[in-house]
């Protein structure tokens, strides 16, 4: 079956902030078999997670203590998961991959899409498919041309952000987040870089943030991590230094027309709390692929009914997890008062040892706990294949 992938960048060198891997993501590479080829480019391993409230660790998550093998967290550059994957992709005779070319239209017939027009090194054509899987992120230029309408939520009350500083010593084996007082500063070890950091502003607040005067932020910073201050005063000295993420959350209405799959940030966008998006858009993948090939095996087009048995029990999978964030949210920035603070002891106290808790670990740690890769189904997967590029 041929499968054409459409990369609007020449390279994979370019900046990614999704970085951590979580259990549920490591079993989809290793079952991918690219897992131990991208650790070996270059990675930290993390096995705790801890919240801090005032100076004082008010949860600790154990990933040791989780089921094997996936029970730790990996720091991992995109660019080399996305590498080793592309290589797998390679080895396979029907793959096609169409780098530097953007998707600018999409090919319709009636109301249903048979195709994108793409624009690339070799000019402007249309590249014929029987569905066309938009996985191109939280902008996606695929739902926007197809007309789905994309619900953006602001819930969150802060924005990040990003910056690294280089590592002294051991790597940090904690993903730690500092919270309370309306303030965030998450921190682990990012390869090769050292130390990735990511300071809350509120939501929006970017603007008034840049007016300020740039020595208040990194006093601020050295304040709540005061082990980084030498770092921090040598190494951010401006705002150039700084990577802004806009935090919300959001849906596509709909994941799936006639001849259209989306998947990933293009079908559901979330916050960095708790690393799901990367691992989310894995496990889509893996969902979507056994209900693609069944809808691809019969003649004629793909069409939205035959991909229900994807969307419908994803739908439900991503309601909670947006559910959950927004409270991790709440109770990982909250305000100065002591009740929000007795609040927030109660939720961790709740995640330490209550099923609901523990539930809730293991929905962040490994997600779908039915999603496995369907190796059965690469040889036996026989279908018409599309017609060729116009």
């Amino acid at each position: 079956m041929d499968v054409t992938v459409v990369e609007k960048s020449s390279s994979f060198e370019r900046a990614f902030r999704g970085e951590i891997l979580q259990p549920g993501g490591l079993a989809v590479l290793e079952e991918l078999g690219v897992l131990q080829a991208a650790r070996n480019r270059g990675s930290h391993v993390h096995d705790r997670f801890q919240l801090l409230s005032g100076g004082k660790a008010i949860l600790g998550v154990d990933y040791k203590a989780m089921p094997g093998p996936y029970n730790y967290m990996l720091s991992v550059p995109q660019q080399n998961i996305l590498e080793e994957l592309l290589a797998a992709c390679r080895r396979e005779p029907a793959f096609r991959y169409l780098a530097g070319t953007r998707v600018t239209d999409l090919v319709r017939d009636g109301g249903a899409v048979r195709g994108a027009v793409v624009s690339g090194p070799r000019g402007t054509r249309n590249v014929r498919a029987r569905c066309v899987v938009g996985a191109d992120g939280r902008y996606s230029k695929t739902r926007q041309l197809s007309g789905i309408p994309y619900d953006r939520r602001d819930v969150f009350t802060f924005d990040l952000l990003w910056f690294k500083l280089p590592a002294t010593g051991e790597p940090l084996r904690d993903v730690t987040i500092r919270g309370g007082g309306g303030r965030m500063l998450l921190s682990y070890s990012s390869y090769p870089e050292g130390v990735q950091l990511g300071w809350a502003l509120p939501h929006g607040g970017y603007r008034a943030f840049a007016a300020r005067p740039f020595t208040e932020f990194r006093d601020q910073l050295c304040q709540a991590a005061p082990e980084y201050a030498g770092r921090i005063y040598e190494r951010v000295r401006g705002l150039t230094d700084l990577s802004l993420l806009d935090v919300f959350a959001g849906t596509a209405r709909e994941w799936a027309r006639d001849g259209l799959l989306l998947i990933g940030d293009a079908a559901h966008t979330h916050s960095p709390l708790g690393a799901q998006g990367l691992n989310l858009a894995l496990q889509d993948a893996v969902l979507a692929h056994p209900v693609l090939l069944k809808a691809l095996r019969r003649s004629g087009p793909v069409d939205a009914a035959a991909l229900a048995d994807y969307t419908a029990p994803r739908t439900a999978d991503i309601r909670k997890v947006l559910k959950f964030q927004h409270i991790q949210a709440k109770g990982m920035l909250g305000s100065r008062s002591k009740a929000v603070e007795a609040g927030r002891h109660l939720m961790a106290s709740i995640v330490h040892r209550t099923p609901i808790g523990h539930k809730l670990t293991k929905m962040v740690a490994f997600g779908n706990p039915a999603c496995r890769v369907r190796t059965d189904l690469y040889a036996s997967a026989g279908a018409a294949r599309p017609a060729p590029p116009a």
